[in-house]
C-alpha cells in the first residue's frame, strides 16, 4: 500500500489508530457541518443511493463501520431500511455527537452506537446481513485485518459495502478536484476545526488509498466474492461492494 499516512508526525508512542481516534475527537463537535460543507452536500446523495442498493437486501441487521456520527445509520432508517443498526467507532468524541443525533429523532431502539475496532469487532461470527463502511477505510491502521473482520461478522452471502473517496481522472473534475481537494479544503479545514493536522490529512490519506481495480484486489485477498466498483460523481467517490461466499457444507 505504500507509505502510511497518519495524522500527525509519527512517533513511536503513538500508532495510526491512536492519532486517528485523537484527530477526531477534537474535530467532532465541527465535524457534520465540516463534511457537508467541503462536499457541496454531495455526500448524502452518494449515501442515500448506497442505501437503496442495502434496501433490495433487505437486511434485519446492519453494521455501520467508522459510523462517525451515525450519518449513515440515521439516513439509512430514515429512508426505511427495516433494519436494527449497530454503528462502530473507535472515537469516542464521535460516538457521543452521533448518539446526541440519535435520542432527538427518538431511534435509540433502531440506531445502537458502540466504540470498538475494525480489526476486532466485538461480534460473533455471521452476525449482520450486511455491512457498511463509508469515508472509514483509509483510516485504518490495518486494512487488510478490518476487511477480514467485517467478512468475518458476515453471515454467508451477506453484503459488505463500502464508499469512499477516490481520484477522479477525468478533465476537467480532476484540475478543480485537486486545487480544492489539496489547497481550499485544508485552509478551510484549519479555520474552522482548529486542528491543522485533520484536513491535511485527508487530501493525503486519499492520494495514498488504493482504489479502483486495487481495492478489487484488496477485498478478494480478505476473501470476498462477487466484488465490483461504481464510480460517483465522476469518480470523485467510488462505492465498492463483495460479499461473504455461501457456506459449502
Amino acid at each position: 500500500m505504500g507509505t502510511k499516512i497518519t495524522p500527525y508526525v509519527s512517533t513511536d508512542q503513538e500508532d495510526k489508530k491512536t492519532q486517528v481516534e485523537r484527530m477526531f475527537d477534537g474535530i467532532a463537535h465541527r465535524y457534520d457541518f465540516l463534511n457537508h460543507f467541503f462536499s457541496l452536500g454531495i455526500d448524502v446523495l452518494w449515501r442515500k443511493s448506497c442505501i437503496r442498493v442495502l434496501r433490495k437486501e433487505q437486511p434485519s441487521t446492519l453494521l455501520d463501520v467508522a459510523t462517525g456520527t451515525a450519518d449513515f445509520a440515521i439516513e439509512a432508517v430514515r429512508m426505511g431500511l427495516d433494519a436494527h443498526v449497530t454503528g462502530v467507532d473507535i472515537s469516542a468524541g464521535m460516538l457521543e455527537v452521533g448518539r446526541d443525533k440519535v435520542a432527538q429523532r427518538g431511534w435509540d431502539e433502531r440506531i445502537e452506537l458502540i466504540q470498538g475496532d475494525s480489526v476486532s469487532l466485538p461480534f460473533d461470527e455471521g452476525h449482520f446481513d450486511a455491512f457498511t463502511v463509508a469515508f472509514g477505510v483509509r483510516n485504518f491502521e490495518n486494512l487488510q485485518g478490518g476487511l477480514k473482520d467485517m467478512l468475518r461478522v458476515l453471515k454467508p452471502g451477506g453484503l459488505g459495502m463500502i464508499l469512499e473517496f477516490s481520484k477522479p481522472r477525468r478533465f476537467p473534475i480532476r484540475q478543480v478536484f485537486g486545487l480544492y481537494f489539496k489547497h481550499i479544503m485544508p485552509t478551510i479545514g484549519r479555520w474552522v476545526s482548529k486542528d491543522p493536522a485533520a484536513y491535511t490529512y485527508l487530501p493525503e490519506s486519499v492520494q495514498a488509498f488504493p482504489e479502483g481495480q486495487d481495492f478489487l484486489n484488496h477485498l478478494t485477498e480478505a476473501g470476498y466474492t462477487d466484488v465490483h466498483a461504481r464510480p460517483l460523481t465522476g469518480g470523485i467517490a467510488t462505492v465498492y461492494t463483495g460479499r461473504k461466499p455461501q457456506d459449502r457444507s
